[in-house]
């Protein structure tokens, strides 16, 4: 094999990011006991760090006999430290992808010019004064990779970066940390000032039209061999790995055009160098296809860059009619031309092309510039306000708090240009039920929030208005507005003295009341309250709205408060809070309750520790919200948190049972078991019943494994769940002199009621708990003595197969029970074979055969990629079974009877080629020459003269033709169903 071909070889191999051990340490074996040493020191880092411990290695200053500090020495031992960290970049193909994301720049520096002196670029030249053409291969792509490293990093600095969270502070650490910011710092400075070069050297790069070579391992070794080859075999044709001219230039136009898009910011006349760079690598890439090995460029943002580039930079041959409206609305905001802005986005909510998210950035730019002290904005940012929030409503999405703040002191202004918006921003003939329903809701809200019978009418008396709200819906509206202001007599038509009545204090009440419904800002409602307690002290303010409710465990300890103003704010708060943590906005939860937190601390330990605990659910609620979806385990500090509130014992603490539950759920939900199965205080287990249920079902999941026998827990939560499901009886003597037994259901002889215990359940994720649960269920529903069809379920055999008391059970809740879980738990994973199983035979055994059938069929093919694969036979049982052909041993007398039934005609005939069963086939055969049914008996006869069906084939043959029917036949009845 020559050279070229085995580095070709090389390259066209897989790039893991971290690649086989025998791959990178191969070269480790053939080197000195230097690098043996170096290997037992770290026996398995990865490639990448391989690098950095190399070139620390190599540069670690030495000590003289005057213990003075000299620079690092150019011996044999660090030669070979800084080529095995140019064997790592080259074993990793100079892939500055995965070099950036790995090294530090002061390393990736250090490491590049290395590359730079081996490959012979004389030191100390400028990079700019070279002619690529001329030098060799390698060097030339030494300098390319030198230089679009330097650019890539001038503009990977320009982007803010996340800080990391600090750990313990350690001296010698932070010493380390300050110094590679120095550093980099340095490094960094030196770069920018001669970005301009490297810029220029680039784009002389662009004119080459000649292949260039990157150094392998065999080239370094060949150079480390015999230095003196300089113009030998590693300068020739053939030697490194081959680079072609387009992977080179695409490469380099993307990055030149990343570093003129960055300097647009400065001068805008470069993002015309920018577009012309980003489009110029879209055609490249489209030009090498998928055949690239060398080529990575990130193409969803090569696709965000272009598009800003068509926004900043629009093509020069394109008049307005043609540009694309992120365009215009750059165009119009550079120029001033804020009302056209305002036109764009009118026009945009009938077309709905604009993103939801980049209004709301054009929203911000405006809001900034009017805080600056541009206060003509002011009109502006309330008409694209009022634009975007008749898109949200348009498209089913809450009233943004910016619009509500906005509109606090409407004008006559404001509502005929939020009409405006609003009739224009819909097509009535044309428009869907449901856009004409949203579009009402929100008149209807806005009459409702007016306080000012003027503004009203010219609302309800809009074409719009009257078109989308019928009479009675009009009518309603203005019942429901007298009975919120019994003072106010709304007439159809507006009073002409009614302009003059000047405004009193009841009026200005009524407004601070109505921020302070809307207001989700603590330090805002704060003032409203000063406000509304210097006009009067006879109203008690929590009650202005019946949609702040406050748990009544903790209503009585805050209603008991003194002072009425610190009464109404703490009310208000958690009211608010509460709800803001229920329509899922925890943002703003957290704010209210940090202030609440704040204000109670100083005076009510008692309200302080309601409000940690309320925080502590919203927390929970918070992360499993977000990163919990994805499945990111939650901080320990909040596993901690949890925990130090289950183990709480502080006396006359008001406590929801809510939060004890979601504590236990989320300690189940995150497989905390040891903690639940081991370290739970006993006092919990006697005074908390969710913590008792949370032991038991995390001891059966840590016991799960083991024998049955040794399942005591699994018996201890069967006897809980039984007594939960249990009723009292009662005798009660008739009329007639009879005694009656009575059922009292919801009495519990257990630790819960069955309501609460479901309620629990349906906090749980975890899918062993609640396959668990689900089995445990099933089996005391299988108990019941009149049960026909058994239901089946996983992990079933770890429960008691009787129970001593089996009229005390309530097994109609136990049936609806099952069932609700069963939909419960399906929610949650829709595709799990064992639960579809279960809800097929629960509609199996209340006979809806159909449905059945459906869930039989799609648990099958969850688990066998839609019956490409074989049925595990742990879900396709015997009591399954479609087919009388599907069991292990052929029923044929079942088979037969049913040939023999007179309903099963109809069609059936087209189901012949799925039956490989020769028995099967001979007896319809025979029946359908007795029935004098001709054509369906020569179907019979051709479906078993196929020769895969010749029962003298061997056993393989036969059993790949039944596997071969199976799979069609499961596949057509699935697409039956599906």
């Amino acid at each position: 094999m020559s050279a070229e071909a085995a580095d070709r070889e090389a390259a066209t191999s897989s790039r893991p990011c971290t690649p086989p051990q025998t791959c990178w340490f191969e070269f480790l074996l053939e080197e000195s006991l230097l690098e043996k040493h170096l290997r037992k020191a770290c026996p398995d880092p990865a490639p990448v760090q391989l690098i950095v411990q190399f070139l620390e290695q190599a540069s670690k200053p030495s000590v003289n006999e005057q213990n003075q500090v000299q620079p690092p020495p150019d011996n044999k031992r660090n030669r070979i430290l800084k080529l095995l960290a140019l064997k790592v970049a080259a074993h990793l193909k100079w892939d500055l992808d995965i070099l950036e994301k790995s090294l530090s720049v002061p390393v990736l520096n250090m490491l590049l010019n290395e590359l730079l002196c081996i490959s012979k670029v004389p030191p100390g030249t400028k990079h700019v004064d070279m002619d690529l053409a001329t030098l060799p291969p390698t060097t030339a792509m030494a300098i390319l990779l030198y230089n679009r490293w330097a650019i890539r990093t001038i503009v990977q600095s320009s982007f803010p970066v996340k800080q990391a969270k600090p750990g313990p502070p350690q001296l010698s650490v932070m010493n380390q940390m300050q110094q590679e910011k120095e550093l980099t710092e340095n490094i960094l400075k030196v770069l920018k000032e001669q970005a301009a070069d490297s810029i220029l050297v680039l784009e002389a790069a662009l004119k080459l039209n000649k292949d260039l070579y990157v150094h392998t391992m065999r080239t370094l070794d060949l150079l480390a061999v015999e230095p003196g080859m300089v113009n030998g075999e590693t300068e020739s044709s053939t030697a490194g790995l081959k680079i072609k001219t387009e992977e080179i230039q695409c490469q380099v136009c993307y990055d030149l055009g990343a570093v003129y898009f960055q300097q647009g910011s400065t001068n805008s006349a470069v993002y015309e160098n920018a577009r012309e760079k980003f489009f110029r690598t879209k055609e490249l890439i489209a030009e090498i296809g998928s055949l690239s090995l060398h080529c990575t460029i990130d193409e969803k943002r090569l696709a965000g860059y272009c598009q800003a580039c068509d926004v900043l930079v629009p093509s020069s041959d394109s008049n307005s009619q043609e540009l694309t409206p992120y365009s215009q609305v750059h165009i119009c905001l550079r120029s001033g031309k804020y009302q056209e802005v305002v036109q764009i986005f009118i026009e945009d909510n009938l077309s709905f092309t604009l993103p939801v998210q980049f209004r709301q950035s054009v929203l911000r730019e405006l809001f900034q510039k009017a805080q600056q002290g541009n206060e003509a904005l002011e009109e502006i940012c309330f008409k694209v306000c009022a634009c975007n929030t008749v898109r949200d409503i348009l498209e089913g999405r809450t009233i943004g708090v910016q619009f509500n703040q906005l509109f606090l002191r409407p004008n006559k202004e404001k509502i005929d240009f939020l009409l405006e918006v609003c009739s224009r921003s819909i097509n009535v003939e044309k428009a869907s039920d449901s856009l004409k329903g949203n579009m009402a809701a929100f008149l209807k809200n806005v009459c409702l929030g007016l306080e000012d019978l003027q503004y009203v009418f010219m609302v309800s008396s809009h074409e719009l208005f009257i078109t989308l709200l019928k009479d009675e819906e009009r009518k309603l509206l203005v019942d429901q507005m007298r009975k919120r202001s019994p003072r106010v007599n709304l007439c159809i038509k507006p009073v002409t003295s009614f302009y003059d009545i000047p405004a009193s204090a009841s009026v200005n009440i009524g407004q601070l009341e109505h921020q302070l419904i809307l207001s989700v800002d603590p330090w805002r409602i704060r003032q409203i309250l000063i406000e509304l307690h210097g006009m009067t002290s006879e109203r008690q303010f929590w009650t202005v709205s019946n949609k702040w409710e406050v748990p009544s465990v903790y209503s009585g300890v805050i209603l008991g408060i003194k002072d009425n103003l610190t009464r109404d704010l703490v009310y208000i708060l958690m009211a608010k809070g509460l709800h803001c943590s229920t329509v899922k906005d925890f943002p703003h939860a957290k704010q209210l309750f940090a202030a609440c937190l704040e204000l109670v601390t100083e005076f009510s330990p008692k309200l302080r520790q309601v409000m940690l605990n309320e925080m502590l659910l919203l927390d929970i609620h918070t992360h499993e919200a977000g990163m919990g979806q994805s499945g990111e385990r939650p901080p320990s500090d909040l596993i901690s948190r949890v925990r130090g509130y289950l183990e709480m014992r502080l006396p006359d603490i008001p406590l929801r049972q809510v939060v004890a539950e979601e504590c236990v759920a989320f300690m189940l939900n995150w497989r905390e078991n040891e903690y639940l199965t081991l370290q739970v205080p006993a006092f919990l287990l006697q005074s908390n019943p969710y913590v008792k249920l949370g032991q038991l079902l995390a001891a059966t999941c840590k016991e799960l494994p083991g024998p049955k026998e040794s399942r005591r827990t699994a018996k201890d939560l069967w006897e809980v769940v039984v007594q939960i499901c249990s009723v009292s009886n009662q005798h009660k003597r008739g009329n007639d002199g009879r005694v009656s037994l009575i059922k009292q259901r919801e009495s519990t002889l257990g630790i819960m009621y069955r309501s609460e215990l479901l309620s629990f359940i349906k906090k749980l994720r975890e899918p062993l708990v609640l396959t668990i649960i689900l089995s445990l269920f099933v089996k005391l529903h299988n108990v019941r003595e009149d049960i026909v069809n058994d239901i089946t379920a996983e992990h079933i055999s770890i429960w008691p197969s009787s129970i001593p008391n089996l009229q005390s059970v309530d097994f109609e809740a136990v049936a609806i029970t099952v069932k609700e879980l069963v939909r419960y738990t399906l929610s949650i994973n829709p595709n799990n074979h064992s639960w579809l199983i279960i809800q097929a035979d629960i509609y199996f055994a209340t006979n809806q055969y159909s449905a059945a059938l459906h869930y039989y069929l799609q648990a099958g093919a969850v688990c066998s990629d839609f019956f490409n694969k074989a049925v595990p036979p742990d879900v396709y049982t015997d009591q399954v079974a479609i087919l009388c052909q599907f069991l292990r041993e052929i029923d044929y007398k079942t088979a037969f009877k049913s040939l023999q039934e007179q309903n099963s005609h109809d069609a059936m005939d087209s189901y012949y080629d799925y039956i490989w069963d020769v028995t099967i086939l001979e007896y319809l055969t025979y029946l359908h020459h007795k029935r004098g049914e001709t054509d369906k008996r020569q179907i019979a006869i051709k479906a078993i003269g196929q020769t895969e069906l010749n029962a003298s084939n061997p056993e393989e043959v036969l059993q790949l033709a039944a596997q071969r029917r199976k799979k069609k036949f499961l596949q057509a009845m699935a697409k039956l169903y599906f």
